[in-house]
């Protein structure tokens, strides 16, 4: 615990791509100390888990490997001089920027001019999915999938069932065919794919039966996992598994943030930003994907560097003040959230440059922003990305959805 700091110039919470991204940035820009704080034994974030391609394409102009990528970007930060710190849990966030740790050596606490939350995103466990039947062990997320397979070298079962079609589903997919694991189904509760083009043709070229219109409604075995009841409207049917892999469905990581008091965001389940990246606190800021559910590495590696010039802007003292920023409300249904959700008066470049907002239903009309009129016809899930208004018209007004 020795070279753990009692004050820094700016602390990071989270060792992922937007992290260490902005690690860099700030040592770059002359930030002295920066200090990255990673729960895990490793740094990297979830690329460590994801021995596939493409990664790398925009931060380092070649495609890599997850694992490659993500000690790629560690010694980045490494070179760029920043401290990284491994197995160091944040227990709690306090007023101003004063943070408690829990680490190998016992419990501590830094002061930091600047804290940059960055602890990225999870996947919607069992029990928010609210599946039934028995407990059997053969349930996992993407992550604890491609942890056991591509860290621990394990094969956790032979026949799943893949739950989901999400972009993340087919690196699950994948995943299992690495492995030698060949998937009984991709099941999907909706009547399309989530995942666009040309991801759809996957389950096709891996020979994997894809179901639409199906629930997983529970699974059943003793020790391991032996079948699941799926329904198909009011039809149901047993199908024989021996493993079960929930995939998307992602949530913000944000079990620190709502145990803090910091302003949390019903929609994206994130931490209520301004276009800076500003938390209600100011000595707070966050990047990546605890902003919301969910974007890619690169995209997250980006705001991470976004996000790192805002903060070095803050402590040079050139941010406009977060308590004059104004809410962004919407007038009308249909939108699940909107990024940031906080209008803050003109300044340096913002770190967030386009309003950020995803559909709540498939959606079809027009959206008014800022005297400007977009028509809208997308899906959940799909981004979407618009200019971002001024601090005097932050109202977006749906018609026709």
């Amino acid at each position: 615990m020795s070279d753990l700091p009692q004050l820094c110039d700016v602390l990071i919470v989270g060792g992922g791509p937007a992290g260490l991204a902005a690690a860099v940035r700030l040592r770059a820009l002359g930030i002295g100390s920066v200090h990255v704080l990673e729960r895990e034994s490793e740094t990297g974030g979830i690329p460590r888990h994801c021995a596939h391609s493409p990664y790398g394409l925009r931060e380092f102009r070649r495609p890599m490997f997850g694992p490659a990528f993500a000690r790629r970007l560690t010694a980045a930060a490494e070179a760029a001089g920043a401290s990284l710190h491994r197995q160091v849990t944040v227990t709690a966030l306090h007023p101003g920027g004063r943070v408690s740790l829990s680490t190998p050596d016992g419990m501590a606490e830094i002061d930091a001019r600047a804290v940059l939350l960055a602890t990225g995103v999870r996947e919607s466990p069992r029990a928010v999915r609210l599946i039934g039947g028995t407990k059997p062990g053969g349930v996992l997320n993407t992550g604890a999938l491609q942890g056991l397979v591509h860290l621990d070298g394990l094969k956790p079962f032979s026949r799943p069932l893949i739950l989901g079609t999400e972009l993340v589903s087919f690196s699950a997919l994948l995943t299992c065919r690495q492995a030698g694991m060949r998937p009984v189904a991709m099941v999907e509760p909706n009547d399309r794919m989530t995942a666009q083009a040309p991801l759809r043709a996957a389950p096709l070229v891996f020979g994997v039966p894809l179901w639409l219109n199906t629930d997983l409604v529970a699974i059943h075995g003793a020790d391991r996992v032996e079948g699941v009841t799926l329904a198909t409207g009011s039809t149901t049917r047993e199908v024989e598994v021996d493993g079960v892999v929930l995939t998307g469905r992602f949530r913000p990581e944000n079990a620190l943030l709502r145990a803090s008091h910091l302003a949390v965001d019903p929609g994206t389940l994130g931490p209520e930003v301004d276009q800076y990246g500003r938390c209600s606190d100011p000595a707070y800021f966050a990047a990546g994907n605890l902003l919301r559910a969910v974007e890619t590495a690169g995209w997250c590696w980006a705001e991470g560097r976004a996000v790192a010039g805002a903060i070095a802007a803050d402590l040079a003292g050139r941010l406009p003040p977060r308590a004059a920023a104004q809410a962004v409300s919407v007038e009308g249904a249909g939108l699940a959230w909107v990024l940031p959700q906080r209008i803050a008066p003109a300044g340096p470049p913002p770190a967030l440059p386009r309003l950020q907002a995803r559909a709540a239903r498939d959606l079809g009309g027009d959206l008014l922003l800022g005297g400007r009129r977009h028509r809208l016809a997308t899906r959940p899930e799909r981004r979407m990305t618009f200019d971002l208004p001024a601090v005097e018209d932050t109202v977006i007004r749906l018609e026709g959805c």
